[in-house]
């Protein structure tokens, strides 16, 4: 019996999708700015899993929603074209396939992106000026915010995925005061709580690089929904687990956001790196969502790993029972088309098991567990992140 599962939007191109935000109740007022509030010493970081609060929040998929396009300018994101970069291809469609970045894919990806002058969706022209030593890290999330990464980063690789809406840099903080003597404020757009600039044209921008993802989609927010002085808060993020840093560079100012049913989001249901995002450090937040039947995506998965084990181990008895509990796993009434596809997949694997269990854990093993773990690997959201320094034109 093959599966088939309902793919629709709760309106037009619009789901509701899990967000992480800084509860209220670790709002402090900030000694250092009257008037402003920052995240408490209790509160949790943009990569932690507690003390976030968790949110439904209605988010437009931009890649069947052509009613409006965002703007680097205007909502803080946008969408650069990376497919004419063979180099660059080349380089993530191998860390893709070893689910690994190291150094010399890493300088690849420098050295594509050098200088390179990159068109945006909303009409935009970046040059790169300047692309960041630090911050070129690969993230992977496995459906339903289930870890598959270690317990700590090591480098490069073994990062999660945003838990919570957060903002990359405080632009009146560290590192940039230091960095830059205070100038950040008047060289680069932003937008903050205590101050803006509009007429710059150079920004600092995270280029975001997915390598695929149909699940944990990056959520971002139009900047203009914002109200930054009630809902956005100076946090102070401890770097020495993934970046070396001096002592008075260790705490990196960045943002974190509360929750508010007047902002927007928007997102892309399948992505990969023949685009990227780029958006404001300095402003924009974003976040990993959990999106309409990623809970599903997550039973598939760990129902597949289970029987891998048992197949590769030529355990027919726990094959058989693993297949049996799986039976549980219902299809979700809604979800995006590219997860629908993926969770279908799955389904369809473990019922071919369910066939022969015996010629699975024996002649057919090995056929069958590369076309499982194709199957699962397939909604592990894996991407590439670096921090840009870029000119803006129309």
């Amino acid at each position: 019996m093959a599966y088939y599962l309902k793919v629709a939007a709760t309106q037009e191109s619009t789901y509701l999708v899990e967000l992480g935000f800084m509860p209220a109740s670790q709002a402090i007022a900030d000694p250092d700015h009257p008037g402003l509030f920052r995240a408490g010493t209790r509160a949790a970081a943009p990569y932690g899993d507690n003390r976030v609060e968790l949110h439904a929040c209605a988010a437009t998929d931009w890649t069947n929603d052509n009613s409006q396009r965002p703007d680097l300018f205007e909502f803080g994101f946008d969408l650069v074209d990376l497919s004419g970069f063979e180099i660059l291809q080349n380089a993530c469609e191998q860390v893709r396939v070893t689910g690994r970045v190291n150094d010399h894919e890493a300088a690849k990806v420098r050295e594509a992106l050098e200088g390179a002058v990159l068109e945006s969706s909303g009409g935009k022209t970046l040059k790169v000026l300047f692309i960041a030593e630090e911050g070129f890290i690969m993230r992977s999330a496995g459906p339903n915010r289930m870890s598959v990464v270690g317990p700590e980063s090591r480098g490069m690789n073994d990062h999660g995925g945003a838990t919570s809406v957060h903002a990359d840099q405080d632009v009146f903080g560290t590192p940039l005061t230091q960095l830059m003597d205070g100038r950040a404020p008047t060289l680069f757009r932003h937008d903050s709580p205590d101050g803006y600039n509009h007429d710059e044209s150079t920004m600092l921008v995270n280029m975001w690089i997915p390598l695929q993802q149909i699940t944990q989609p990056l959520v971002l927010a139009d900047g203009r929904s914002i109200d930054r002085r009630k809902h956005q808060l100076r946090y102070g993020l401890a770097t020495d687990s993934f970046l070396d840093r001096d002592d008075d560079l260790a705490v990196n100012d960045i943002w974190t956001f509360m929750y508010d049913p007047d902002q927007q989001w928007y997102f892309r249901s399948e992505m990969d790196y023949r685009s990227a995002y780029v958006f404001d450090t300095l402003s924009t937040p974003h976040g990993a969502a959990v999106l309409p039947g990623e809970e599903t995506a997550e039973q598939c998965y760990l129902a597949l790993q289970a029987a891998e084990s048992a197949a590769s181990r030529g355990q027919v008895a726990e094959l058989t029972e693993v297949l049996a509990e799986a039976r549980s796993i219902k299809s979700p009434e809604l979800t995006t088309p590219a997860l629908g596809k993926a969770i279908t997949e799955m389904l369809n694997v473990l019922n071919g098991a369910r066939i022969d269990p015996a010629a699975v854990c024996g002649t057919g093993a090995e056929q069958w567990v590369a076309s499982s773990k194709a199957a699962r690997q397939s909604v592990v959201r894996m991407s590439l992140e670096l921090r840009l320094v870029v000119s803006v034109t129309s």
